[in-house]
C-alpha cells in the first residue's frame, strides 16, 4: 500500500482503465483508500468510494469528485526529471490521487463527512458514476477533480451535444444529375458551420460561443446504395436554446437521419461562494496569486452542480491542454503543492462550516 502521493498516483496511472474498463483501477483506489485509514468500497457501478467521518452524528458533507476512468491510449508510466508520464496523470487520475491524499491526511471535525469519489465513464457520453451517485448524497460543498493547474481554480464548464448524421442514396453515375450522399453531408455540415457562426456573432467571449467540431466523416458502398455518416460534436454556452437548435440541424439536414444526444447543459459558479474564497485564500497563504477560469470543455460538474444546488469547483494539479494528447505527464512537484492547497482548502472549509453551526 502507498501512503507516498507520488507512489499511489504512478500505481493508479499504471493501471489501464479507460471508460467501461475500470474496475481494476477502482479496486485498485478502494484497497489504497483502506489502507489510509478511509472506509471504502466499490459501488455497483464501478465507482470507488472512500469516506471519513468525523465524531458524533454527522450534519454536513463535503464530496471530492474526480473520475478514474480515461481515453484509450498507451503512454509508458516512467519517472524523468521531476515528472511522472502516463495516461491520465492529467485527465484526471492526478487530481483524484490529489484528493485521495488530501482528504486522507486532513484533520476531519465532528459532524463533518469527507467523500471521495473515483467516478467511471466520465470520458463518455454517459458520465454513468455521476449519474449514480447524484441522487446518493446532499453535499453543503463539492471539488470536481479535474485539472486547472495547482494554482487554479475552475468555475464553469461548457455544455455539450452530440449529433450522429446519415443519409443514403441510391447508387447513380458519377456522370448523372443530383448530389451524391457525399455531397450532401458535406452541404449539411456547411449549413450547420454557418448557422453557427450566426448565432456567434454578437458573443465576443469564447465561453460564451457555440463550438462545434465535425469529428468524423465518411462514405461507403454496397454496390446498390451510397451511405455517408457524420459525427458531430458541439460544445454550448450557458442559456443554449437546445430545443431549436436541434430543429434547425434537422430541417437542415432534410430526410437525412439525424441523432442527437449526449446533451449536457453549461454549467457556472461563481468566485463569491465560501468555497472559492477558501481556495483564494489558500491560494494566496501559500505565495500565489489564483487563477480563476471557465473551460470550454465539460466535466461532472455539468451533471451534479444543477442536482445538488451548492458551492462547487474543480480544481486539480496538471496542464488540461495535455489532455489525451500522447505526452501527457504531471510535474511531481506542482502535484504535491496541489495535495497542500487543498488539505488547507478542506481545513478552511470546515472551521467555515463549525461557525455556522454550533453543533459541529
Amino acid at each position: 500500500m502507498h501512503s507516498d502521493p507520488v507512489m499511489l498516483l504512478e500505481g493508479l496511472v499504471s493501471i489501464e482503465s479507460f471508460s467501461g474498463h475500470e474496475r481494476p483501477a477502482s479496486t485498485y483506489l478502494a484497497d489504497q483508500m483502506q489502507a489510509l485509514g478511509m472506509d471504502a468500497h466499490v459501488d455497483e457501478v464501478g465507482n470507488a468510494i472512500g469516506v471519513r467521518e468525523g465524531a458524533g452524528e454527522v450534519t454536513r458533507e463535503i464530496v471530492l469528485l474526480g473520475h478514474i476512468d480515461t481515453v484509450p491510449g498507451d503512454i509508458p508510466v516512467r519517472r524523468e526529471n521531476g515528472t511522472l508520464y502516463g495516461r491520465g496523470t492529467v485527465d484526471a487520475k492526478g487530481p483524484l490521487a490529489t484528493f485521495v491524499a488530501a482528504a486522507s491526511q486532513v484533520d476531519v471535525l465532528p459532524g463533518v463527512r469527507l467523500v471521495v469519489i473515483g467516478a467511471v465513464e466520465e470520458e463518455a457520453a454517459t458520465s454513468r458514476g455521476a449519474r449514480h451517485i447524484a441522487p446518493r448524497y446532499q453535499p453543503n460543498y463539492c471539488i470536481i477533480g479535474e485539472p486547472s493547474g495547482w494554482d487554479g481554480v475552475t468555475l464553469g464548464y461548457k455544455g455539450r451535444l452530440l449529433i450522429d448524421y446519415s443519409l443514403q442514396r441510391p447508387m447513380g453515375h458519377s456522370a448523372g444529375a443530383g448530389a451524391s450522399a457525399a455531397e450532401e453531408a458535406v452541404s449539411w455540415w456547411n449549413a450547420l458551420s454557418a448557422h453557427i457562426a450566426a448565432l456567434n456573432e454578437s458573443r465576443e467571449r469564447l465561453f460564451d460561443q457555440v463550438l462545434v467540431t465535425l469529428s468524423d466523416i465518411n462514405t461507403r458502398s454496397d454496390g446498390l446504395t451510397n451511405t455517408a455518416d457524420a459525427n458531430v460534436g458541439l460544445r454550448l454556452p450557458p442559456d443554449f436554446d437546445i430545443e431549436a437548435f436541434e430543429e434547425t440541424a434537422r430541417q437542415l439536414a432534410g430526410d437525412a437521419s439525424l441523432r442527437c444526444y449526449g446533451y449536457e447543459a453549461a454549467y457556472q459558479s461563481n468566485r463569491t461562494t465560501a468555497l472559492a474564497r477558501a481556495f483564494n485564500r489558500a491560494l494566496r497563504e501559500m505565495g500565489e496569486q489564483p487563477r480563476f477560469k471557465v473551460k470550454t470543455g465539460t466535466s461532472d460538474m455539468n451533471v451534479v452542480g444543477p442536482i445538488w444546488n451548492c458551492p462547487v469547483v474543480a480544481y486539480g494539479p496538471g496542464d488540461s491542454r495535455l489532455d489525451h494528447t500522447p505526452g501527457e505527464h504531471i510535474i511531481v512537484d506542482e502535484y504535491l503543492k496541489a495535495i497542500e492547497v487543498l488539505k488547507r482548502v478542506l481545513a478552511i472549509v470546515q472551521d467555515g462550516m463549525a461557525s455556522e453551526d454550533g453543533s459541529l
